[in-house]
């Protein structure tokens, strides 16, 4: 942001406001009284799962709360500080003003973000897969790319990432990468990035150096919370246990720890590889499995297109959320919001998506008309 003015801090505090209303603060701050007296009372912690369940709720509340506080203050001081440089005419005050609204701006599109989740889902964890679409060996190499651009957008994000199931490809890249993101928000923020998701470049493979378009899918999809019940036949499973293949020099055990789960009724193939037992990848695998599934009794109750995944679409042509340009030009554009920069590099490499995240929450909360 350039020098702080108070046109610049009214809309500042304008947007506090608002965010304020949506987030119910007052009714907030009552919820952490209640919740941090009930977690004081006698006998709390003899139903655990209840227990761990009131305290979730008591960190969420309280990190709403603290938020806001923190906004708020850092408004004032901003105010402050300008106040004081238009009596003194002090650059350096006026610097800090610039410096405190610049981050302020930067703290309320995250506040924003949490106004706009309004299913408990989307405060919780998330299960990302990343497949290989159109494109071959290209796309393999393309999944391996988006993969790794997303471990750093959660290192950006301070978010935990567990690496479930990493499949080598043929020659280059990976056949298929699960992994888990735990971390505030993680799964109401990385369900933007659902989708097909395009690649134009000069193919590294390719000795003719033509170009190449390639494709690679990508799954959100919420780690269930263990207050919701997702009953399994096991009569319907197919479990399947095999040698682990480790992906860039990862050390895997040498015995059958790798399982794949079939659901045959749906027929919906689970697999897990990176833990380091059997029964680790097993349980991982059906909490994956549980996820899908409760996916798709959402659809059935509804009747309608599944709201946490998405439209399902072939990963090819004319289905692209998003495409990454490398050549002839060098462009990042998402073709549901019309956010777009040239700086391929800060994507792909930095895992910078913040903007596309939050310009695709601020299209769908605004009725996710097309762009112009």
């Amino acid at each position: 942001m350039a020098d702080a003015t108070r046109p610049d801090l009214s809309a500042l505090s304008a947007r506090l406001a608002e965010v304020e209303s949506y987030l119910h603060i007052e009714e907030k701050r009552g919820e952490v009284a209640d919740l941090e007296a009930r977690s004081a009372e006698p006998g709390f912690w003899d139903d655990a799962d209840q227990a761990r369940s009131t305290m979730a709720r008591l960190a969420a509340a309280r990190d709403d709360v603290s938020g806001i506080e923190a906004a708020r203050e850092k408004l004032d001081d901003a105010s402050a500080a300008l106040e004081l440089a238009d009596e003194t005419g002090d650059e350096d005050l006026l610097a800090e003003a610039s410096r405190l609204a610049a981050d302020l701006e930067s703290d309320l599109s995250d506040l924003e973000l949490s106004s706009w989740f309004t299913d408990e889902l989307d405060h919780g964890d998330a299960i990302v897969t990343v497949t290989p679409g159109q494109g071959g060996l290209e796309a393999q190499d393309w999944c391996e790319m988006l993969f790794r651009m997303y471990q750093r957008y959660c290192d950006r994000r301070g978010w935990k990432v567990t690496v479930n199931d990493a499949e080598p490809g043929e020659v280059i890249g990976l056949d298929r990468a699960t992994f888990t993101v735990s971390g505030k928000n993680a799964y109401g923020m990385l369900r933007a990035e659902q989708g097909v998701h395009r690649l134009v470049r000069i193919s590294p493979t390719d000795a003719k150096k033509r170009r190449q378009t390639t494709f690679a899918g990508v799954e959100v999809l919420p780690v269930l919370p263990d207050d919701i019940e997702v009953e399994i036949d096991p009569g319907d499973l197919r479990v399947d246990v095999y040698h682990a293949s480790g992906h860039g020099g990862q050390g895997v055990n040498t015995t059958d720890s790798a399982v794949r789960i079939t659901h045959l009724p749906t027929g919906i193939v689970v697999t897990c590889q990176n833990e380091r037992s059997q029964l680790q990848n097993k349980a991982f695998a059906m909490s994956v499995l549980k996820s899908r599934l409760y996916e798709m009794e959402l659809a059935r109750r509804e009747e309608e297109l599944d709201e946490l995944r998405g439209p399902k679409h072939d990963i090819g042509f004319g289905n692209q959320i998003r495409s990454y340009v490398l050549y002839p030009y060098q462009l990042v554009k998402d073709l549901r919001t019309g956010v777009e920069t040239g700086n391929v590099s800060a994507v792909l490499d930095d895992g910078d998506l913040d903007a596309f995240v939050v310009g695709y929450h601020r299209w769908a909360v605004g009725g996710g008309e097309a762009s112009s």
